[in-house]
């Protein structure tokens, strides 16, 4: 007998998880017949937080007397898992410092002399600051994931062709795609334990466009061309194909559309369709117009526009100047210079919060003493 997850049908067809309790997150294993096995079989959708999935092939290994009874003894009385939810892990970040450091529009990456190739260097300055777009010392761009509070969990290090815009997948070329978090590792500079949770490519950005609705990708890349052409909603990257969990959830006061590549539209469907608690639409834009050339080379929407522009049937936005910095200019509320006074006396995890509302309301610090242990 043939076993699958259910297919989504409404609220009808999502239960409470018997591992961590939570409502409408639960999908059970049901048969040709469309009947459940066991109440306890099934697959949490919180897969980061609480994990448990338990199959039809787990539970007949466990309970060998079902194989021929299950109809009559086992389809309504809940068969109790072992199952421990694990405690909440602390969150870990990359200093601030060195986002600072990295983001330098006197410096160009490969990809952001693409960008200027595209979309002119003042529309591309304005992106790298923006997005925080880093580089290295080797002319690769940085796509730091910072969080709606301010803080960098990591940065993915990308190798891309100036001239095409396409990431360089050559197996000869060393170090196509690293993470901050592990070259840091490496050399020593986070501390033992330090653990990633990442974030959605672009986050930072909810805070400061609270009524925006969100357009959601698959690759920074073109979360950040589409910022400049469409900017009329807030651009942000899942990092992969898969990669519809737990991240999103800080998407649910949101109205979300996603914009899947080409061969991604069926998965994104069904991935959309179990995330009962978000308001996601998903576009059918390229699954419905994409040719059959468009369609072998796996293109997401911007490439669609990057052509458009090429064949002159779309106009980028005018590369107007941007505004020559102040004395007192600085790139993001956790750049400003009175923020930084306090910075070493504020938890790490409240740190964002409070360098926004410094920000927002234009708070300076009047005066600062270390506590009195008298």
């Amino acid at each position: 007998m043939n076993w699958s997850l259910e297919r989504y049908s409404g609220l009808k067809s999502r239960h409470t998880c018997p591992a961590c309790g939570r409502k409408r997150c639960f999908t059970l294993y049901v048969n040709e017949d469309g009947e459940t096995l066991n109440p306890s079989v099934g697959r949490c959708d919180h897969e980061s937080a609480c994990g448990y999935h338990y199959t039809p092939a787990q539970f007949f290994q466990d309970h060998p007397e079902a194989s021929d009874n299950w109809r009559n003894n086992f389809m309504s009385t809940p068969i109790k898992v072992p199952h421990q939810k694990p405690a909440p892990k602390p969150l870990c970040f990359i200093p601030s410092d060195l986002v600072t450091r990295s983001v330098n529009t006197k410096y160009q990456s490969d990809f952001t002399r693409f960008l200027a190739s595209l979309l002119g260097p003042n529309n591309t300055q304005r992106i790298v600051n923006e997005y925080r777009l880093g580089v290295t010392k080797s002319a690769d761009v940085i796509f730091f994931q910072i969080d709606i509070h301010g803080r960098c969990r990591t940065g993915k290090v990308m190798k891309y062709d100036p001239n095409t815009g396409h990431r360089i997948k050559d197996e000869a070329v060393g170090g196509r795609i690293t993470w901050v978090h592990s070259l840091m590792k490496r050399s020593g500079a986070l501390k033992a334990g330090w653990e990633l949770t990442q974030c959605l490519f672009g986050e930072h950005l909810l805070s400061k466009c609270p009524g925006r609705t969100v357009a959601l990708v698959e690759s920074e890349k073109t979360a950040v061309i589409c910022s400049a052409l469409m900017p009329e909603y807030v651009w942000l990257a899942t990092g992969g194909k898969s990669q519809l969990g737990d991240k999103l959830n800080v998407l649910q006061q949101r109205t979300v559309i996603a914009f899947p590549d080409v061969d991604g539209y069926e998965l994104w469907k069904q991935k959309a369709s179990e995330l009962t608690s978000l308001r996601i639409t998903v576009s059918d834009y390229l699954e419905t117009t994409a040719t059959p050339e468009e369609r072998e080379a796996h293109i997401d929407i911007a490439d669609r526009l990057i052509a458009q522009i090429r064949d002159g049937s779309l106009v980028p936005p005018a590369d107007c100047p941007t505004p020559s910095p102040s004395s007192s200019h600085y790139g993001t509320p956790l750049e400003n210079p009175d923020f930084l006074q306090i910075a070493p006396y504020i938890s790490p995890e409240y740190q964002g919060v409070v360098a926004l509302l410094m920000d927002d309301l234009g708070l300076v610090p009047v005066d600062i003493q270390p506590l009195s242990h008298d």
